[in-house]
């Protein structure tokens, strides 16, 4: 008989956050990533509040993700013309009982990977490994075909094998074979970090332009007292109506800033000079805004996707990282109800895979700057009195909708129990 194992494809934030939650209530796991190591490599994300909750339950506190990273108090998206369209208070400012976070991407990266091996040891991960393939059998256990740096190929079993490879998972083009290519929406992303003075309250999260073109920054880092700067990052986007084949599938392809810079020379005012915080960076990287079309179950037998592999979206909610975490703490929670089963990943599945899916057709839409979009189609951005092209109430009612779907709403989510009860622990099949 296989021994309850849990297989983990993939070693992302998804991955980690799962094998951490598995050692946390006693599974067996072992973590496989196709990385040789693991750098702190990409730019800014945002940890919503849900997320943070999740993280602090793990013991994974504010201590920590300072060392990163800072809590943003304020969300704001501004016209064309350098005016508020809608701004509101974010994490504790806004009545949430945890902060929302942004945190440099690979320094958080690596720091779950490290306390993963602090706490499990370094037999946790294996580092150079990338799934291939999977094959079920019929006494519900499953195995998995890797293929390590070397290309030496070889196999493990485990009761369950989760798929969290990312947006070009192998597991789930396995699952689903017909499944659609990766879906482009004509938008370029541009990214980097600089430092540079923060704007607004030093912690604000800002959203300008429009639909079409728009930037997006916050500060990664707090003030330097000393220099009175902070680490920025940015995102710089435009519609293209062309691009090349390399250009709508490559991921964080590093560009000069000359090459994209210029488009975003409108966007001066006397707060804010978006060419110049660009060209502060010392390297930028060019990426398209890309997602897939949802699939019908997220769930084959004993396999099951996490993450990126089973719901990859666009940014556009800053919510991608949260919803890894949160899919990882609820499946550990149907382990714990149900033990290391079949009918666990169903639960999981028949909780999260239409909602999130929605969600993905959300970010598509714009997701919550969707009303610079409104704002664009009724004054084309610009504006004297935000009041007069889209009320107060309409921007909240907008937002409201937006929060719920994400599981971001306020009241929901500081009354809600914990996930995973202190000291709680699964119940493992015999050996």
């Amino acid at each position: 008989m296989t021994q309850p194992r849990v297989l983990i494809a993939g070693g992302g934030i998804g991955g980690l956050a799962l094998a951490l939650s598995l050692h946390e209530v006693g599974v067996p796991f072992l973590v496989l990533e196709s990385v040789r190591a693991l750098k702190p490599l990409g730019v800014g994300i945002n940890l919503q509040p849900n997320a943070v909750r999740e993280l602090e339950d793990l013991g994974i506190g504010e201590d920590l993700l300072a060392t990163f990273g800072m809590p943003l108090t304020e969300w704001a998206l501004v016209g064309l013309n350098g005016r508020d369209i809608h701004v509101e208070p974010r994490g504790r400012d806004a009545g949430y009982t945890w902060p929302q976070y942004a945190v440099h991407r690979g320094k958080f990266h690596v720091s779950l990977y490290e306390e993963l091996i602090r706490r499990a040891g370094p037999e946790a991960v294996r580092l150079g490994t990338r799934a291939k393939s999977y094959q079920k059998h019929e006494d519900g256990s499953v195995t998995v075909t890797i293929e390590d740096s070397s290309g030496l190929v070889s196999q493990e079993s485990g009761t369950i094998l989760v798929g969290a490879d990312g947006i070009h998972s192998a597991i789930r083009a396995q699952m689903h074979p017909e499944q659609p290519p990766i879906h482009w929406g004509g938008v370029l992303m541009w990214r980097g970090t600089s430092l540079a003075k923060p704007v607004r309250t030093g912690a604000s999260f800002i959203g300008l332009g429009t639909h079409r073109q728009r930037m997006v920054m916050y500060p990664i880092s707090p003030v330097d007292p000393d220099t009175g700067l902070a680490q920025i990052n940015w995102i710089a986007e435009t519609v293209a109506d062309t691009a090349s084949e390399r250009q709508r599938n490559s991921w964080f392809r590093p560009v000069g800033i000359d090459t994209f810079v210029h488009i975003f020379d409108r966007f001066r005012y006397d707060w804010f000079d978006a060419p110049a915080l660009i060209n502060g960076a010392s390297e930028a990287f060019e990426n398209p805004m890309i997602d897939r079309d949802p699939i019908p179950t997220w769930v084959d037998g004993p396999v099951v996707l996490l993450g990126d592999a089973a719901h990859p979206m666009y940014p556009t909610g800053s919510n991608g990282a949260s919803q890894a975490i949160i899919d990882a703490r609820t499946l550990t929670g149907y382990f714990l109800k149900q033990g290391l089963t079949q009918g666990a990943l169903q639960s999981f599945n028949d909780e999260l895979c239409g909602p999130i899916s929605e969600l993905v057709l959300r970010n598509r839409g714009a997701g919550p700057f969707g009303l610079l979009q409104i704002v664009n189609s009724r004054c084309e951005g610009v504006f004297e009195n935000i009041d007069d092209v889209v009320s107060l109430e309409e921007r909240n009612t907008f937002m409201a909708r937006y929060k719920t779907a994400a599981g971001l709403s306020k009241d929901a989510l500081n009354a809600a129990p914990r996930r995973i009860p202190k000291g709680a622990q699964v119940t493992l099949p015999s050996r």
